[in-house]
């Protein structure tokens, strides 16, 4: 549309509103700010604490263990339950503040023209209609429609992630095939004016601008349950089908074989069901978690969630950002193409240190006049400027363009003092950069004569239109024609430099002192006097390179099975440069869709398009939300990197959000999961692996666990089966002390193993695959289980023929039935202690890996004797656990357990180890 068109489209007029005008408007409009949707009440967040599957059933074990006569084991249950709650609360409760972050975002005040004056006003009083004017370092607070501008760039990264400021223009737009943000002529609420002024007619307040949009999907998404979470909805499921199965099994048991009387066998039946209910498996899942985390921010990966830990382990799918997380996000000269040949610029970032090469030699501007006069010139005909590090800012930082800002760097590398060099040769005039003409222009006094000239215009821009201006080029130092020739090869240079993805500027310069031409009066210079008769110098080819990390990183994601893809808002073919560069894609023609074709794509063809190699460039942060989306709808587990405002929305969607430390903004770091405290992709590895190792490790904690559940479950057994000749050998309190106490360190020390060799070389695990599965059942309760109640069983009655001889009468109460019990409860804690060593490995020795390598199951195997021999010695807990002193003897026997259990299970496992080896030497014969 054409200005006028669009007053008349917001029905306003170049005078602007007036005062009447704008109140009726915000009336109907409303005030122009972020709307902050009802989140979830703390009260309630408090609640679910106590409400997720495992803990009702905890409530319910309690329950159970109050009404079956043992209030001690219910206040016991409940009061984990409670502490966990606690725990898990305030580990949670660090609630997403996304939205804050976007209104920090928002100016306050705003310039506009209303009753035909100059005014300022308070930026929630904006109105559609309203003339507002913008200059140099405003925030602008609206969307709108430029009317007219002198040299207006905008930074746009809130809303791109692409930090090179975008250069307006007033004039009306043919190109139907652009996004919103490519717009020339729109200015967006929450980005910068980098420089230049503009006046622009607001088209979109509050929630109806783009920025609003964004805040509208962050904060429209419910929270969804971690797939950690889910497995232990279904895990407490299967356990809660294991203790009722077990439960109605001994019931049955009780009342037709026994003969119980009813009552007798319901309370008998429903402590089975509470020996059958692993209350130390969500603290224990709970405090790993929390130990895990602690790792990881060691390893600079800071999570906000415990949750999230495990979730990276299930990843299949990266959806990186490029700039600012696979790239440096500083613009860096690698190249100075030449007539007389083409340098290497060494070093990158902002950062001065590297130097220029010419055919493997170093070389500085004494050794060359033409590339001391290409890096002068473009240095000379540039704004920006590069703040060394400090103590606020320990990287360097820009000040304005970062493409103008890395000539300089290049300037520096090839030994040019920047600050002299601006010092000596001063600038007089300068001819803006436009969209039109695609070049810049400054005219310079020179302290040392080129060509017998002190007043030089250098000009830099678009290589095909500053070459077409130039008439001859400096070669070796000497002038001479610019040939059809010389044009062919300066193109060719430039198109092979673009097609890998890298950005050209062509320098050039026009002496002014002896040319008739050229007015006396610098007030009367044009680009159409100045910018013609030109003298072409050279490319200065630059490019955001890649993290020197980035590269191995992606080629452990590839051999994990994990997949990336890249999601910009840069151009399509510096996507794919980057891409193939890095190693995200391997194909020679990768699909490269635009954010335009994106949202002409319906769901099934994209999710059709997802299966294969691609990158999406120019996309807006709906879109970018919207690949997540379908990938998580193919099944997949998708983590999102991101440090823009316009990555918030898919963080927020991903099932694991990564906002970057350092680069990123508030609102990124808000929305997200887990932050990166070095920007540093390759921490996400490491992260994944960590959560990789997370997840084994539950499995380990768990086998562990329901190992002594069975060992718990047969005495009593025993107990019933008999009828009573066999007294109880287990006491319930005893249950209790194994099930919250001796099992509780050894079992957090699994869930800090470090990751098996080989675990990154797997793919991630399959969606829904379960924590208990059939394997883990079958080792934990009829291998590890069925061992540990043999011994247990061993133990009780050899601590009665002890005393009684070989099949003397059993004891049924004083204090050799009290021996008796304490010698089971000691055998089931001796044998968990070779089953912590059993547990650290699946197939391995636990000899190779090192027997006492992981210092915190020492720690609890220590611990577990400890506290039973303060069970056993100490008189007050005697009585409530009904326990007694031992003999030496007993301790002999105890001490012989866990050598039992580690070398029967050692036996095991070389036997597995045998057989894998010779089916794989089978495999191998066949194959050759």
């Amino acid at each position: 549309m054409t200005p006028g068109e669009v007053f008349d489209r917001v029905d306003s007029k170049p005078q602007g509103l007036t005062s009447a005008e704008a109140a009726k408007r915000q009336e109907k409009y409303g005030k122009n700010q972020i709307e902050t949707k009802e989140g979830e009440p703390i009260w309630l967040k408090f609640i679910k604490n106590f409400v997720s599957t495992m803990a009702i059933l905890l409530w319910f074990g309690g329950a159970v263990a109050f009404f079956s006569g043992t209030p001690q084991l219910g206040i016991a249950i409940w009061l984990v339950n409670v502490i966990n709650g606690l725990f898990s609360f305030f580990q949670e409760s660090k609630a997403s503040k996304a939205t804050d972050a976007l209104k920090k975002m928002l100016p306050t005040y705003s310039r506009v023209i209303r009753d035909g004056t100059e005014q300022q006003i308070n930026a929630v009083d904006l109105v559609p209609g309203d003339i507002m004017l913008v200059e140099e370092g405003d925030k602008i607070s609206a969307d709108a429609r430029l009317l007219e501008m002198t040299d207006l760039q905008v930074n746009q990264s809130a809303l791109t992630g692409e930090s090179n400021p975008v250069r307006k223009s007033p004039d009306q737009i043919v190109d139907h095939d652009l996004s919103r943000f490519e717009l020339k002529n729109m200015i967006f609420a929450g980005t910068t004016v980098s420089s230049g002024n503009g006046k622009a007619v607001v088209s979109a307040i509050a929630m109806q601008t783009e920025f609003g949009k964004i805040a509208d999907l962050t904060q429209g998404m419910k929270e969804e349950k971690s797939p950690l979470e889910k497995e232990l909805d279904k895990l407490t499921k299967q356990i809660s089908f294991i203790a009722i199965g077990i439960g109605l099994a001994f019931f049955a048991g009780a009342l037709f074989f026994v003969q119980q009387p009813l009552a007798q066998a319901f309370i008998f039946s429903l402590g089975m069901i509470v020996a059958f209910i692993p209350e130390g498996l969500l603290p224990t899942v709970t405090l790993s978690l929390a130990m895990a985390v602690q790792r990881m921010a060691k390893e600079h990966a800071l999570m906000k969630s415990l949750n999230s830990v495990e979730t990276l382990g299930s990843t299949s799918v990266i959806c990186s950002d490029k700039t600012g997380t696979l790239t440096q996000n500083e613009m860096t000269v690698n190249h100075v193409w030449l007539p007389g040949g083409e340098y290497l610029v060494n070093g990158q970032g902002y950062s001065p240190d590297g130097d220029v090469t010419l055919n493997g030699k170093t070389v500085t501007f004494r050794d060359s006049s033409d590339l001391e006069l290409t890096l002068s010139g473009a240095t000379l005909c540039s704004n920006a400027r590069i703040l060394p590090p400090d103590d606020e800012h320990p990287r360097y930082t820009v000040l304005g363009d970062p493409t103008e800002a890395c000539l300089g760097v290049a300037a520096e590398k090839a030994k040019i003092d920047i600050k002299q060099l601006l010092q000596d040769n001063p600038r007089l005039r300068e001819l803006p950069f436009d969209s039109n003409r695609k070049r810049m222009t400054t005219v310079n006094s020179l302290q040392r004569p080129i060509d017998g000239n002190k007043r030089i215009a250098f000009v830099k821009g678009a290589p095909k239109e500053t070459s077409e201006l130039c008439t001859t080029t400096r070669e070796n130092g000497k002038i001479r024609p610019l040939t059809d020739d010389d044009r062919q090869k300066i193109m060719a240079a430039n198109d092979q430099y673009a097609r890998n993805g890298l950005r050209v500027l062509a320098v050039a310069y026009r002496p002014l002192d002896h040319d008739d031409s050229i007015p006396k009066s610098m007030t009367k210079y044009t680009p159409e006097i100045i910018e013609k008769d030109m003298v072409f110098l050279g490319l200065v080819v630059m490019a955001d390179p890649p993290r020197v990390e980035v590269a191995a990183a992606v080629e452990k994601c590839y051999e994990a099975n994990i997949r990336i893809i890249m999601i910009t808002g840069d151009y399509g073919l510096t996507a794919e440069s980057i891409a193939k560069r890095i190693g995200i894609v391997r194909g020679d023609h990768p699909r490269v869709v635009t954010g335009f074709e994106l949202g002409k794509m319906s769901d099934d063809d994209l999710q059709t398009a997802l299966k294969d190699e691609i990158i999406f460039a120019r996309v807006a942060p709906e879109q970018k939300y919207r690949v997540v989306t379908n990938l998580q709808e193919m099944g997949k587990v998708v983590a999102v990197t991101g440090d823009g405002v316009n990555d918030a929305p898919a963080l927020k969607k991903a099932d694991i959000g990564v906002a970057m430390g350092i680069t990123g903004t508030d609102v990124a770091k808000e929305a997200a999961d887990m932050i990166l405290t070095d920007d540093n992709f390759a921490s996400i590895v490491h992260a994944v692996e960590e959560g990789r190792a997370v997840f084994d490790n539950i499995r380990k904690f768990l086998t562990y666990i329901f190992n002594s559940n069975m060992a718990e479950a047969v005495p009593s057994a025993f107990f019933l089966f008999s009828r009573g000749l066999i007294a109880l050998p287990l006491t319930v309190m005893q249950i209790l002390s194994i099930d919250l106490g001796t099992d509780m360190l050894p079992a957090l020390g699994l869930g800090t193993e470090l990751p098996e060799p080989g675990i990154m070389q797997r793919p991630p695990r399959k969606h829904g695959e379960s924590l208990l599965t059939r394997g883990i059942v079958v080792k934990a309760f009829f291998w590890y289980g069925a061992l540990e109640a043999i011994l247990a069983m061993i133990a009780y009655f050899y601590a009665n023929w002890n005393h009684t001889g070989f099949m003397g009468p059993l004891a049924s109460s004083g204090m050799i039935y009290k021996q008796a019990t304490t010698m089971t409860l000691g055998a089931i804690i001796f044998s968990q202690i070779g089953n912590a060593l059993n547990g650290r490995t699946n197939r391995e020795s636990v000899f190779k890996v090192g027997l006492f390598k992981n210092k915190l199951v020492n720690i609890g195997i220590i611990f577990e004797i400890c506290l039973f021999a303060i069970l056993s010695y100490t008189p007050f807990l005697q009585g409530l656990f009904h326990t007694a002193p031992l003999a030496p003897t007993d301790w002999i026997f105890l001490i012989c357990c866990p050598f039992i259990i580690v070398g029967i299970e050692e036996a095991r496992k070389a036997w597995l180890r045998h057989r894998d080896n010779r089916s794989k030497g089978t495999l191998e014969g066949e194959k050759a």
